[in-house]
């Protein structure tokens, strides 16, 4: 059975209303690190037979070779970070919206109505339509989710794993991997976990929350995308 890709079917509904950006987001459900939206709004059919594709259906270098040319052909394109410590004192689902309203307000371009991938959306002051699994169905969606996954990929293999090897993270991207369990249960939890989301691990096996290595507690000051 031949694959269906995402398309402009929805773009076309909204064409009066102006400029459409495609809003969604990576790392909700990582145990470590930021989440992270993005927004893209796209030139009419450009990227129709590109392969663009709702992220989770595409291997590394797909996205990869995706995201530079959603960079290189989009109208405009931007990404926003809300990292762990906001994530655990606003809850996720709070911190996913921080994250796309920032990153609509990056946006070159002000759009004039929004696409977002989900059923769950906070209003401020532009129109906007949610799409259950939107990134399957609208291009503009699923750029963004390439977008926001790359991004957030990178983040954790250039920035994370290099702050704290010992846990992986270029591996398993935060996810909660054997791995990683693994490693929390000998190392401890580091600044980037997400306490919000290992409460019980915490709680039953006593893990301490800070970073633990041979020569004692670290502390990491890490540049933060405040909400």
């Amino acid at each position: 059975m031949k694959q269906k890709y995402p398309d402009y079917s929805i773009e076309k509904q909204f064409v009066n209303k102006g400029f459409i950006a495609g809003i969604d987001e990576a790392g909700r459900g990582p145990l470590a690190g930021p989440v992270v939206a993005a927004a893209v709004i796209l030139q009419d059919k450009l990227l129709s037979k590109s392969g663009i594709n709702d992220s989770k259906k595409l291997k590394e270098k797909e996205r990869e070779k995706l995201f530079d040319l959603i960079r290189k052909k989009s109208l405009s394109y931007s990404f926003s970070f809300i990292d762990n410590e906001i994530i655990d004192k606003i809850n996720i689902l709070q911190a996913t919206q921080v994250a796309m309203k920032k990153a609509v307000e990056k946006l070159i371009i002000k759009p004039d109505h929004l696409l977002v991938d989900g059923n769950y959306f906070n209003e401020f002051g532009i129109t906007y339509t949610t799409i259950v699994k939107g990134d399957s169905k609208s291009i503009s969606i699923a750029s963004a989710s390439i977008v926001a996954k790359v991004v957030r990929d990178k983040w954790m293999v250039d920035v994370a794993d290099k702050l704290f090897p010992e846990y992986g993270f270029a591996k398993h991207k935060g996810y909660a991997t054997k791995e990683h369990y693994r490693a929390i249960e000998k190392y401890g939890l580091c600044p980037l976990h997400r306490r919000s989301f290992l409460k019980k691990i915490v709680y039953k096996n006593g893990i301490p929350n800070l970073f633990r290595n041979s020569s004692g507690y670290n502390f990491v000051v890490i540049e933060k995308d405040k909400a």
